[in-house]
């Protein structure tokens, strides 16, 4: 469980003085000698704190190894939206997951549990983001563009990418906890994971939820065509599958509300991520079936050209 995770790190982050540096003293306080990288990303509305923390893996790249290394990305606009709002906003559910995935890790590895793979998590601390207008609700904005977040947190090291993000101002997805996308692979939108959906309804104990894609939300942000949210943002940037893990609700549920966020939902979506860290790290869980991908390209060629902006 992270239970104790979730909590101790929304204790840090609800607050209107919270900094990435912040955080980073709380995960050292866990883990003195933690890898933990903090630094200001300045955008065209501002400021935020970019948090990177890579734990290396027994069998990880770090240490000479072969296992392949998984990116557990937390995307949001901000974690607040202060003045117009005062406290934690529920946009903010992708930091606290990965913050409390980072917590969780580095406290394993204090008790003696190494995952196989190198694990590398990352996300943003902003807690006075602005708001965007969107249908069906308003969006959290963001002080800085979703290819800047791209450029610092996708690299050629990830073989693969989970990306949490609350995702409930929308009609699309009606249940409580979290969805998982199917994988999206370099424009191609294929087949979801079987492996994904057996660890999901092994932690949930529920049926697995599977959430729709349109081909929108697979294209870079700035094109002017709608996107349901900006979960599968770091598909347009690297070649690795990404797999989006959405933090749900059964209402429409505007980023920018504060009171939102549920505790167990959260704590729910962070332990599927975590283990499909473990699985993936030992090379038991794949994201996509090599073969039918070479098929695919054989037969349609490249889409690459979904990851850019497109001709006008």
């Amino acid at each position: 469980m992270l239970m104790k995770e979730i909590i101790a790190a929304y204790d840090v982050l609800d607050s209107s003085f919270v900094t990435g540096e912040e955080v980073k003293k709380y995960l050292l306080g866990i883990k003195a000698d933690a890898n933990v990288e903090v630094y200001e990303l300045v955008g065209p509305k501002g400021s935020t704190d970019m948090l990177k923390v890579r734990i290396p893996g027994k069998n990880g790249k770090t240490n000479g190894g072969d296992a392949p290394t998984i990116g557990l990305l937390g995307r949001l606009g901000g974690i607040g939206a202060r003045p117009e709002r005062i406290g934690f906003v529920s946009d903010g559910d992708g930091a606290l997951c990965a913050v409390a995935l980072a917590a969780k890790l580095l406290d394993m590895q204090n008790k003696g549990d190494y995952l196989d793979g190198d694990v590398f998590i990352s996300t943003h601390i902003c807690p006075h983001a602005p708001t965007a207008p969107h249908d069906p609700v308003p969006f959290m904005g963001s002080p800085v563009e979703m290819a800047q977040v791209n450029k610092e947190e996708v690299s050629p090291d990830l073989d693969a990418l989970l990306v949490v993000d609350t995702t409930k101002g929308n009609r699309v997805i009606n249940t409580r906890g979290f969805a998982i996308s199917p994988t999206v692979k370099e424009g191609y939108v294929l087949r979801t994971s079987e492996d994904l959906l057996d660890l999901m309804q092994i932690t949930t104990g529920r049926l697995p939820y599977v959430f729709p894609l349109a081909t929108q939300d697979i294209t870079p942000y700035g094109n002017d065509v709608h996107h349901l949210n900006s979960i599968l943002q770091p598909c347009t940037a690297t070649d690795a599958p990404v797999v989006g893990v959405a933090i749900t609700a059964e209402t429409m549920v505007p980023g920018c509300a504060t009171g939102a966020t549920h505790a167990t939902d959260v704590e729910e979506a962070a332990r599927f991520m975590l283990e499909v860290a473990k699985a993936y790290g030992r090379k038991q869980c794949s994201f996509y079936d090599a073969d039918e991908y070479a098929r695919l390209q054989k037969l349609y060629g490249s889409m690459k050209h979904l990851q850019t902006l497109g001709n006008e």
